[in-house]
């Protein structure tokens, strides 16, 4: 099997890495100090459940890697519309795009029937610029559980979880799966093929919905966030509007809200991702997270005041993020 991952930052070298350890090809692709430490090091993983280097290949070209059974995208949703150039070198006919995003993807209505079949979420997907770059046919849903960290160039800090659920958007149990899930699993990992990956979406949802634009709006961790009275109701708030939704899509998450926010609460004084990217001046991934929800709240006829409160707000923040000028000044690309 042979696999690239296409920004191999904190779980995209995490994956590749234990990928290697169970005898995949693998391909690297990233940039600047992380990429130069893996060239000369490869990819040493610490983990409280054993630490481990690999050493996979590593590039910022993918014309270098040529075509692949399977592509890992490490990268944010909203730098998919510009990557069809990375992307293109390393796919064949039946290249596999498994994107590790987080809220609801590009290809969520392909392949499954109903009034919404084939609809194209503008959100997440505008004049369909993703599906263009990312064919819905191609793509391997993937929900991520684990929790990692550059701890320091070419150095993964793994702090909790190893599961990485995977699904066909049509929620048939294919080949290409099972392939990937058995590799990953030999890493490792676990690797769950789910036949109703939504649900998994949306459980992984209710938590980022409501803490991400939270915690960049606020400037908290999630356990200030839960200790305040009044941005715990607000987050139960916005969890309840997130299950009416999906309920009105026909998906019904095993989870409550109290076991949701306990789960959230136990992660401590842990910034979210969007208030990371804040305090690093990069563009907030809220649009897969908040605005594609208001924007199915719309589509199916559901009333979300609370989501689309915060979403404006979260929206007004984003556009006035403002990079540190050594990040302003740096080249785009791989992250």
């Amino acid at each position: 099997m042979k696999v690239a991952v296409l920004g191999a930052g904190a779980i995209g070298a995490y994956v590749g890495a234990s990928l290697h350890r169970a005898g995949a090809e693998v391909h690297l692709i990233a940039r600047g100090a992380h990429l130069r430490a893996m060239r000369e090091s490869g990819v040493r993983v610490v983990s409280p459940r054993g630490d481990f280097t690999a050493r996979p290949h590593a590039t910022d070209d993918p014309a270098e890697v040529g075509p692949v059974d399977h592509v890992f995208l490490g990268l944010k949703a909203n730098q998919y519309a510009s990557a069809g150039p990375l992307l293109e070198p390393m796919l064949h006919e039946r290249t596999s795009l498994i994107a590790a995003q987080n809220g609801i993807p590009w290809w969520y209505f392909h392949g499954v029937p109903g009034p919404h079949a084939g609809k194209r979420i503008e959100s997440v997907d505008p004049g369909g610029a993703v599906s263009a770059v990312l064919p819905p046919e191609r793509a391997i849903g993937c929900v991520v559980y684990a929790a990692t960290e550059i701890a320091e160039p070419g150095v993964i800090r793994h702090l909790e979880g190893t599961r990485l659920s995977i699904g066909e958007p049509d929620g048939t149990l294919s080949r290409r799966c099972r392939d990937f899930a058995d590799a990953m699993i030999a890493g490792g990992l676990k690797c769950p093929v789910e036949p109703e990956l939504r649900n998994d979406i949306w459980v992984k949802l209710m938590g980022n919905i409501a803490f991400n634009p939270i915690s960049a709006l606020a400037r908290a961790t999630m356990a200030a966030i839960c200790r305040h009275d009044n941005t715990r109701a607000l987050v139960v708030e916005m969890m309840r509007e997130t299950l009416d939704v999906a309920a009105a899509l026909g998906v019904r998450p095993e989870i409550s809200i109290e076991r949701r926010l306990a789960g959230a609460e136990r992660t401590g004084e842990h910034k979210t991702s969007t208030l990371q990217d804040l305090e690093k001046g990069k563009p907030l991934e809220l649009d897969a997270i908040l605005a594609a929800v208001v924007e199915l709240a719309e589509l199916a006829g559901v009333a979300v005041p609370t989501l689309r409160v915060v979403n404006a707000l979260a929206d007004l923040l984003n556009a006035h993020v403002t990079p540190p000028p050594q990040l302003a000044a740096a080249p785009g690309g791989v992250r």
